[in-house]
């Protein structure tokens, strides 16, 4: 066996990332649980065999399966733009055991402010731990700022559970389930732009095609952040509306009336089931290497792009996650 070729491209995904099939098969191994198991020596074994390759040194004996296999345990623990290690339940691959626990624990124990203001607290310090490693760019946020996105994100999370859930007091219980996915709906659209506001003051890096950094866009980080937003809400309604539905049957019945304990294990696998496929799913709405117009650029880049070469038409940004 001949040594492996150094024209395997594995600064893109194996997969093609222009069809939803290409990216779902991408993202189902990047959010894969399994990773999270993975030893230090493991994740830097799997950081030397990629940035060896891409430096064009190839590990003897490796075979094209056990690069790819170490690309994407590299990209499950390091941030693609920063290089940097990300902290364990920041990662994609901590999605679903973190959301199948905290968002079963919301759905278990909605009825009561107390433990609604703790649960929604737990979610938006989780949220706000992945939204702030899973940024797109390198621009560096101060700890004030990041400080000050965390407090205004869960705050904000928090008095819209509460509001809701006064509102809903007198409507049917059913109703009253739904509460943690409107407040989570809600509070995503405020805890991701404000945990990700540096880049919506300096731009995200773009890129032309061959990956060639091109200037910094704050419309390609609105862009970006939107498509996030989407993904995360999509994320969170099979998770939190079919439980529900299930539940409210299920609490009728003989068998869970006389075992009220099995209430929150039976819906927090049941959120975990949905998430194994919701989150994965979710992530492939978007590329995560999206594309905009030059056309659509602030003026001032457009014109450095236009300079430096008239024929870019279209370029790329990492959306972040």
């Amino acid at each position: 066996m001949g040594e492996l070729p150094l024209d395997i491209n594995i600064q893109e995904p194996r997969w093609d990332q222009g069809t939803f099939l290409g990216r779902a098969r991408h993202f189902f191994t990047v959010t894969d649980p399994r990773n999270l198991l993975l030893s230090g020596a493991k994740l830097e074994a799997a950081r030397n065999i990629v940035q060896n390759y891409r430096a064009g040194v190839v590990t003897p004996g490796l075979t094209e399966d056990q690069l790819w296999r170490a690309k994407y345990v590299y990209d499950s623990a390091f941030h693609p733009d920063t290089g940097e290690k990300v902290v364990l339940i920041g990662r994609m691959s901590a999605q679903v055991p973190m959301n199948m626990t905290i968002t079963g624990c919301m759905l278990t124990f909605y009825r009561k402010t107390p433990t609604v203001v703790f649960w929604q607290w737990v979610n938006q310090s989780f949220n706000a731990i992945v939204n702030y490693s899973n940024r797109s760019g390198d621009a560096p946020i101060s700890v004030r700022q990041l400080g000050t996105a965390y407090v205004s994100a869960t705050t904000g999370a928090v008095v819209t559970a509460l509001g809701l859930k006064s509102f809903t007091k007198h409507l049917p219980p059913l109703i009253g389930r739904f509460v943690p996915f409107a407040a989570v709906a809600a509070a995503n659209c405020i805890n991701i732009p404000l945990m990700r506001q540096r880049e919506l003051q300096v731009g995200i890096p773009v890129t032309d095609e061959a990956g060639k950094k091109l200037g910094y866009s704050v419309t390609a980080a609105q862009q970006g952040i939107f498509q996030v937003v989407i993904s995360r809400i999509g994320m969170a309604i099979p998770a939190m509306a079919i439980p529900p539905v299930i539940m409210d049957t299920l609490e009728k019945k003989d068998f869970l009336k006389r075992r009220p304990w099995l209430g929150a294990p039976l819906q927090v696998g049941m959120v975990g089931f949905c998430l194994v496929f919701a989150t994965p799913l979710c992530c492939a709405l978007f590329p995560q290497r999206s594309s905009i117009h030059v056309s659509r650029l602030e003026p001032e880049l457009r014109a450095q792009i236009h300079q430096q070469n008239p024929s870019i038409k279209v370029v790329y940004y990492n959306k972040g996650l």
